[in-house]
């Protein structure tokens, strides 16, 4: 049996195994909140969507179309990201 010099501090694969379990939780909950942030914007996306980008159909023209296409250019290197395709693919 080994003695410890102080047996009031406990061993250290102990400190290391709290250390990594805080920190395991520390990820997860950043992990739902990123995810909560990301689910939020999809949903305003998503409305926005719903609402052809604010955009009636007597308004509608080539301005619109450029900035629709902005917006599917920022979107598609996300999904290529995503989904590894694109430049993302293996």
């Amino acid at each position: 049996m080994t003695t410890r010099l102080n047996p009031i501090t406990p061993p250290r694969h102990e400190l290391r195994a709290e250390k990594a379990r805080r920190n395991k939780e520390a990820a997860l909950a950043a992990f739902i909140g990123k995810k909560a942030e990301i689910d939020e914007m999809l949903a305003r996306l998503q409305a926005l969507s719903d609402d052809h980008f604010n955009c009636h159909p007597d308004e509608a023209g080539w301005a619109m179309v450029g900035t629709l296409e902005h917006y599917a250019s920022l979107l598609k290197r996300i999904t290529d990201s995503a989904f590894g395709e694109g430049e993302h693919a293996r």
